[in-house]
């Protein structure tokens, strides 16, 4: 009786899971040239083990010109040199399972580089155009784009060739944008599914997936067009089924980058024969307000129950930034379009908030992704900007910061050089001076650290079960959750201390309880009745 039971556990892994987002390039160097690769992932491997999670989901470790990060993917099939090789990568899945630590790969199926082999024969002027939006211009000359669609990345989404012709893309110039109407394209990506569950992939995560489909006439959008050209089309749906027919045949998962605001439309991604899952933008982008958090959670549970879907939950990720500043300043919640420089923060505030909110994030029904370092309390680094690379930064005229700022390479070890990222050459992001501080060997040894803390938490998170949550009465500003294990979360961000509710066993604190026993502002428990 107790076998099946098991194997469904074991089937339905990512409905609970605890998912730690790798970000290659700065997780641990391996051969000291200051890019993060395959090598030092898999030494590192024992570290995310102890840490206890249960997945590794990898940005693009494609062949890529690098100029989005490896978003700008030129082979799907080819892991990039500075990475390592194809077949390292298949003993580091390997290596993870035998862990118990599964592997989930990043497609982006938007679009490609512009060093991809079908770009480059469509710029020669071949048949392969019509796997891209190539039109004429308009104006007397053609002289002006085909619409006034704008970049994700700020500037016109068209750049023009040689020839005359205009191409689309949604975000830097050097990622052509695919016509998802043609069947080769759909075909390819069929076939790279293949190719990774094949070498032992348990998922994959969909790069910008709400954007792939495209109005064939190409209009020109103005603000509350419905349907709009080019985000969360209905012929989407389609797509992502022929998907799930291939995935099925691998027990593979899904994760879905879905930015969209309407709760309904996000979870028509989520029905049974779509997409697993989609990461839970409105909760990583709600400011630290007890309300507008507890009616995130009710909006997301309520929106999913239908489809069966569950929850995931994040808190940052490598294009946000990161969770410990977010925090520590007057708006905790996130824009891009409100990015800047020089914003005031206060780190230590930022830092307690933090720690509430890994508990209460991990205490909800559902699957939690972590970004790498946000298990050490990493704070967003300040990049000079003759180093910043990211291409929001020169496409916004110097305005935005960018995303560098939440990618900069982890310090393993506190008295090694480069904090233990790796010993011959500068990274290829400069680290703060203060790395050294949260390096994972310091943090390791001590008890009230940020790793302790997740360790711990991830180590306990099991006594919350996955069945649904109830929420508990509680003063204004207070969290107050129960599973039906037993199982209590309450997090206090009102500016009293809080009575803890009635309980058997106090398991874990984000920080010191008061002299009188109550929680402290900006603090998360968790207990047992």
């Amino acid at each position: 009786m107790g076998q099946p039971d098991r194997a469904r556990r074991d089937q339905d892994w990512w409905r609970t899971a605890v998912v730690y987002q790798v970000y290659v390039r700065s997780f641990a160097d391996g051969d000291g040239d200051g890019t993060g690769d395959l090598a030092g992932v898999r030494s590192r491997l024992p570290y995310l083990a102890e840490l206890g999670v249960d997945a590794l989901w990898f940005t693009p470790w494609y062949l890529s010109p690098m100029k989005d990060g490896g978003y700008d993917v030129a082979d799907y099939r080819a892991v990039d040199p500075a990475f390592g090789t194809l077949a390292e990568a298949e003993k580091l899945i390997a290596e993870a399972r035998e862990l118990g630590i599964r592997t989930i790969v990043d497609i982006v199926p938007n679009h490609v580089s512009d060093q991809h082999p079908w770009f480059r024969a469509a710029l020669a002027g071949g048949p392969e155009r019509e796997l891209f939006h190539f039109r004429p211009g308009r104006g007397r000359d053609g002289e002006l784009p085909p619409n006034g669609w704008r970049s994700q990345f700020g500037g016109p989404a068209w750049t023009r060739t040689a020839d005359g012709a205009w191409y689309l893309h949604l975000f830097a110039p050097e990622q052509p944008d695919l016509n998802w109407a043609h069947p080769a394209v759909r075909q390819e990506h069929e076939d790279v599914l293949r190719f990774w569950f094949e070498r032992g992939v348990a998922g994959v995560r969909v790069d910008s997936a709400a954007l792939l489909v495209k109005d064939p006439r190409l209009p020109d959008f103005t603000e509350g067009s419905d349907p709009h050209p080019y985000v969360d089309r209905d012929e989407l749906h389609d797509v992502y089924r022929s998907w799930r027919r291939v995935a099925d045949e691998y027990g593979g998962v899904f994760v879905g980058e879905v930015w969209l605001p309407d709760a309904e439309r996000f979870a028509r991604y989520l029905r049974p024969d779509e997409l697993h899952t989609a990461f839970n933008f409105p909760f990583l982008t709600c400011p630290w307000d007890a309300g507008r958090l507890r009616a995130r959670i009710d909006d997301t549970l309520a929106a999913l129950a239908p489809v069966g879907a569950p929850a995931t939950w994040v808190l940052c990720n490598h294009d946000v930034t990161r969770t410990v500043t977010r925090y520590g300043r007057a708006d905790t919640g996130f824009d891009f379009a409100t990015k800047a420089f020089g914003t005031p923060t206060d780190l230590a505030l930022g830092t307690r908030r933090a720690r509430a909110a890994a508990l209460l994030s991990l205490a909800l029904p559902g699957s939690v992704y972590v970004y790498q370092g946000e298990e050490l309390g990493l704070p967003e680094a300040d990049i000079p900007r003759e180093r910043i690379q990211d291409p929001m930064h020169a496409r916004s005229g110097g305005t935005d910061p960018g995303r560098d700022g939440c990618r900069v390479p982890l310090p393993w070890t506190a008295d090694a050089p480069w904090a233990g990222f790796g010993s011959r050459e500068e990274p290829w992001l400069p680290q703060p001076a203060d790395w050294p501080a949260y390096a994972a060997d310091r943090q390791a040894r001590d008890p009230g650290s940020v790793l302790s803390l997740y360790r711990e938490a991830i180590r306990l998170r099991p006594l919350f079960g996955d069945g649904p949550l109830t929420w508990l009465p509680a003063p204004d500003g207070v969290l107050a959750l129960a599973r039906p294990t037993g199982a209590l979360c309450v997090a206090n961000l009102a500016a009293a201390p809080a009575d803890l509710p009635e309980h058997s066993r106090l398991l874990l604190t984000s920080g010191p309880l008061d002299d009188a026993g109550r929680l402290p502002q900006d603090t998360a428990a968790w207990l047992l009745t």
